[in-house]
Formats: structure tokens, C-alpha cells, sequence
């Protein structure tokens, strides 16, 4: 798992225009009569949820690499989609494939599954079709096959260049495999990578970061993440947090954070969110559909929908993911109806992480709060909107807690 902001899981978990649609409906694949009645759905997420080896700090439901079931589990994401067509017009823009490990997959299975959309769906609006890649699972025949097949941005799982941190994190590739697999996605002709990077490990010196930044720099990546490392409950880094072994150091995290930032925008990448830096032309598609409240359908075991005012997640278990779908039925665990308030609430909260932050509108049943944030150097008025300062930003969390 690459632990990217893209990641369904984390976008919709952290907060638990279209086109006409006659013109939509004639480029659909067979479009079927329940179809025609809904919004077009643009933006799609696929979990692949396999790994080789389970890393102690990830949340997001993963299960250990089975070659008995892989197949079948690809087989089963097609037949969901098929379902999903049936109830939805479905003409993305993006699609994002995250885990898990997608590449964990074998080269015939990627193609199945990759070429089972292309042929399911109309794609000539997609603009951006993400992989999540670990670098211990990335070959040179299967990023030319992921790129012969549409796919045209790959997000890899780097974490850091530092051997003994990627020890302590459980990965399976060590700095020189990190490095070899970029190199080989640039050969195969991706043009748009992003690096995934961590701080505020356990032990984790701001000399490490420093170095891990340079080098990542060194690469020219078209677009860099750099997460704060979270203890997070049912992972072992949270009981090792809970039992002291780990602690969080607020100060350091923030030391950590402010070179990042530094650093980065000073090479020329923009901060167009909170975790997320990229070249000019770079941002995430992807993301920032998930931060304008965009709906969205997730396939896959643990995916996320959110249509209208509608949302669900499928069963967090693959096996039972497989079993529902091929008995025709909803792989769907749990549902929920939005409110408009709900709504408010996750709009605010995630378009406040942007550079474009919020409408000021949008706040003005919080004038005293919005006062006091910019008298503190928190908040500033830009183009009618409310955005982050640099200072704001170290503090994004809780002030959008004021705000909620």
C-alpha cells in the first residue's frame, strides 16, 4: 500500500456540471434503461487489496498475496463493474487503482482486469488512469504493459531512501529497488510519477528527511506526497504506539512538515494540498474530484461509494466479495444517507487542505472563528475564498475543526 491521499479509502474514510445525458448515454457501452435515469459517474476507484508482505503502520484492508484466488478475484471486479453498469452511466475521467498492491498481480491478470475496463467502458474522456505501485513489484515487462494498456500515471510507494527506516516499516524493497523502479517506469514512457513519502517515523532525524527529500528531488518525480506517519487502530504500530515503544512528537512533525515545504517549493513543485506537491499540470485528477464532493463509484473489497446523497462500502473481505458478487448479489456492507449538512461539513474540511481553500460564503455562519483565524495568522482572504497561510497549514486539522 502506498499510503496515497488518491487512496478511496483514505479520502472518504478520514471524513466518512455533468454532461448532457443524452449525449452521455449514446457513448456508453449498452447503456441499459436504469442507466439513462442517473448522473454520469466520472470518477472511478478499484481496490486491489494484495500484498507480499503486510506493512505494521497500514490501516486500509489488505490481505497477503494468494495466487489461488487472484484470478478470481479479477473475474470478480469485471462482474461488479457489469453490475455497476447496469445501475449507473458510468463515463470516467479517472480511474484509480489502489490496495493493497495492485502490481502484486501478475502480467496476465493485469491484463485481464485492465483490459476487461477498456472494453466495458467508454474511455475517450479519461484524462488519468493511476496505479499504485511498490517498487518490489515493479518489472520492466509489466510497467510497459500497464502503460501499453492505458494506464498514465503510476503512484509508487517509495516511503524513504533510508535502508533502516524501510526495515522498520516492513517494505519489501530496500533504497536501490526504490530507485531502479522509477528509472524503469521512465523507460517504459510514464510521464506523470508520483513519489510516496513518509515522516515522523519512530527514530526517524531531520537529517534522514532532509537526504530523502534530495533525493527524491534528484528523480524530477512530476508529483510528490509526503504523509505524516498516523497510529492507527488494528495496525501493530498503534500497539506499539499504545504499549511506548513509538511516541508522536508534535514539534519534530512539524519541523518535518516545514521542510517539506520548504524544500519542495523551492524546487518548483506547488503545495496544491496539505500531503500533495506537483509540477505545474501535475495535480491529481483523481484527488481533486474526491475534495469537490464529486460522486464516485469504488469497486473492490472495502471500496467507497458516494452518489448523490447516497453512500456505501463494500465488505471488507475479498472472499466474501467474490462470494457475494457471483451470487448476484450487492457486495455492499454498510450504506448511509447523507444530509446536506454532512455534505457542508466534508466540503469544507477537504477543500480547506486545497491552495484554493474554501468560499468565503461558505463560512459565514463562522465570522467570529474566521476572524480570529486570520487575526492569528491562520487564515487569509484570496479570490473570494479563504485559504491557509503558511502557518495555517502546520494547523490545518484543527482549524477546520472550528468549522464542523
Amino acid at each position: 500500500m502506498s499510503n496515497n491521499a488518491d487512496h478511496n479509502s483514505l479520502a472518504v474514510g478520514a471524513l466518512c456540471e455533468r454532461r448532457e445525458r443524452d449525449h452521455v448515454n449514446s457513448c456508453l457501452h449498452r447503456p441499459s434503461e436504469t442507466a439513462a435515469t442517473q448522473s454520469v459517474i466520472r470518477h472511478l476507484y478499484v481496490h486491489i487489496p494484495f500484498c507480499a508482505r503486510i506493512c505494521p503502520y497500514c490501516a486500509f484492508y489488505k490481505d497477503l498475496l494468494d495466487r489461488s484466488q487472484t484470478w478470481r478475484f479479477c473475474e470478480a471486479i469485471l462482474s461488479d463493474l457489469d453490475l455497476l453498469r447496469t445501475r449507473f452511466a458510468i463515463l470516467p475521467e479517472t480511474i484509480y487503482c489502489g490496495g493493497g498492491t495492485p502490481t502484486a498481480l501478475s502480467i496476465p491478470q493485469l491484463e485481464l482486469l485492465l483490459r476487461g475496463f477498456d472494453e466495458r467502458l467508454h474511455l475517450s474522456q479519461l484524462v488519468e488512469w493511476t496505479v499504485e505501485a511498490n517498487p518490489g513489484s515493479v518489472s520492466a515487462r509489466k510497467a510497459a504493459t500497464l502503460k501499453r494498456l492505458g494506464v498514465n500515471r503510476i503512484s509508487l510507494g517509495v516511503q524513504s531512501w533510508d535502508d533502516d527506516l524501510l526495515k522498520l516499516l516492513g517494505r519489501e524493497h530496500n533504497a536501490r529497488q526504490a530507485k531502479e523502479s522509477f528509472h524503469l517506469l521512465r523507460a517504459a514512457g510514464f510521464t506523470n510519477v508520483n513519489v510516496d513519502l513518509m515522516f515522523g517515523l519512530p527514530g526517524q532525524t531531520i537529517e534522514q528527511w532532509e537526504l530523502t527529500l534530495e533525493k527524491t528531488i534528484a528523480l524530477q518525480p512530476d508529483h510528490i506526497s509526503a504523509y505524516c506517519l498516523t497510529y492507527e487502530e488494528d495496525t501493530e504500530f498503534f500497539l506499539r504506539h499504545a504499549r511506548g515503544e513509538f511516541r508522536q512528537d508534535v514539534d519534530s512533525d512539524a519541523e518535518f512538515f516545514e521542510l517539506a515545504m520548504s524544500t519542495l517549493e523551492n524546487d518548483g513543485y506547488e503545495h496544491y494540498e496539505i500531503s500533495n506537491y506537483a509540477r505545474p499540470g501535475f495535480a491529481s485528477v483523481h484527488n481533486h474530484a474526491y475534495w469537490l464532493g464529486k460522486d464516485y463509484l469504488g469497486i473492490g473489497p472495502s471500496a467507497v461509494s458516494t452518489v448523490g446523497m447516497q453512500r456505501w462500502q463494500n465488505v471488507c473481505d475479498y472472499r466474501a466479495y467474490i462470494g457475494r458478487v457471483f451470487a448476484g448479489q450487492s457486495p455492499s456492507a454498510s450504506s448511509e444517507t447523507l444530509t446536506h449538512e454532512m455534505k457542508r461539513t466534508e466540503r469544507i474540511a477537504l477543500s480547506l487542505r486545497t491552495s484554493d481553500g474554501v468560499p468565503a460564503s461558505a463560512l459565514k455562519g463562522f465570522t467570529q472563528q474566521t476572524n480570529e483565524f486570520i487575526a492569528l495568522g491562520l487564515l487569509q482572504q484570496s479570490n473570494g475564498n479563504l485559504v491557509l497561510t503558511r502557518k495555517g497549514k502546520a494547523l490545518a486539522d484543527s482549524v477546520a475543526e472550528a468549522f464542523l
